[in-house]
């Protein structure tokens, strides 16, 4: 019997890194001297885990790296910008307060499609993939396009007034820069099973960058990223394993139905907790904090961009997303069993252009 249940799933996927690195020693290397302290050697890299990072250039902004993975995505899927009718930028980063980087991001495209920005620091992405699906369900909306551009490592300090300053923040050292993208679509097998989250706002002061809106519009102090990396992983701690324990429950999939887990990054240390307080097999996981850093709502673009390739019709893969307000998500998908270019061709008869009734 054929399932009447409207499926929607990720049918394309791609990353961009920027070419410039730079690497954790040097990146210490640099705010010792301009602050004049003698951080021990080694403080950064033995904090995170962390040996080298992918920094965008000064001219190179949020936007670029979003539209440059959503070029190869649409290239991947043969498709013209036009075909989307809607555009998701969802990120932690953004090109400006106003207006939204999806306009952005679509003016470098071409398309006319449907654009908003999604922001719910790291869990951005994961959220505006949820959220082209719901529109996709509600019938909103046919193809989707989530995009990415995070550009976390301009929220660095350059310098340290003391070594009490370096404990707030060193969690801002842990970034890198990256873009991601993905279409969303309908699907005739397979696609998103179960999504959860859970959220915990009571937390929302213990890190973040707190620039930029009415509360600090202006000045430097409050461009930078400040938290308390300990009581956040403190956080994460107690609350993720129930969200993990529901989604065991709900669908009935442990470790082993699952070709891959793509969780959230921050540091080596926080994913090697994660993996001992959870007990997901390592080879499960997609490893990129130590070359990457922490890429904000990229880290799990990047991820599935990289697994994509080796995945198979009926794979599942288990998205385990973590952001700070505190927000923790999961969102189990199955790679869908027909073709990604036959699906698109049933679909392109009947889906109006974007921009049209």
């Amino acid at each position: 019997m054929t399932s009447t249940v409207p499926r929607v799933g990720i049918t394309a996927a791609a990353a961009y890194l920027p070419a410039g690195e730079v690497s954790t020693a040097d990146l210490q290397q640099r705010v010792a001297a301009a602050s004049g302290l003698p951080l021990p050697a080694g403080m950064f890299a033995q904090a995170t885990g962390i040996d080298r990072r992918r920094v965008a250039r000064a001219d190179e902004y949020a936007s670029d790296l979003a539209t440059a993975a959503a070029r190869q995505v649409l290239a991947d899927a043969d498709l013209d910008a036009l075909d989307i009718d809607l555009l998701l930028y969802a990120s932690a980063t953004r090109d400006m307060v106003e207006p939204a980087t999806a306009h952005v991001v679509q003016s470098a495209l071409g398309g006319r499609a449907h654009a908003l920005d999604v922001t719910n620091a790291c869990n951005s992405f994961l959220n505006g993939i949820d959220l082209a699906r719901s529109m996709i369900l509600a019938g909103r909306a046919r193809r989707a396009l989530v995009v990415t551009g995070e550009t976390p490592t301009r929220a660095m300090r350059p310098r340290l007034a003391d070594l009490a300053q370096a404990r707030t923040a060193l969690a801002g050292f842990t970034f890198g820069d990256a873009g991601a993208a993905v279409l969303v679509e309908p699907v005739a097998t397979g696609g998103i099973l179960d999504v959860d989250a859970e959220t915990h706002s009571r937390h929302w002061d213990v890190g973040g960058i707190f620039g930029g809106g009415s509360r600090h519009p202006r000045g430097d102090e409050h461009t930078y990223f400040t938290g308390d990396g300990h009581k956040l992983r403190g956080v994460f701690e107690k609350i993720g394993l129930g969200l993990l324990e529901r989604v065991a429950h709900r669908t009935g999939l442990g470790w082993d139905d699952y070709a891959a887990v793509l969780v959230h990054q921050v540091t080596l240390p926080y994913l090697r907790r994660f993996v001992e307080v959870a007990g997901v097999p390592e080879d499960k996981l997609v490893v990129t904090v130590p070359d990457l850093g922490n890429l904000a709502s990229a880290t799990l673009g990047v991820q599935l961009a990289r697994v994509r390739p080796q995945l198979r019709p009926g794979d599942r893969v288990l998205f385990v997303g973590l952001g700070g307000g505190v927000s923790l998500m999961t969102m189990v998908w199955e790679v869908s069993g027909m073709t990604e270019c036959t699906e698109r061709s049933e679909g392109r008869e009947d889906m109006p252009k974007a921009g049209t009734a």
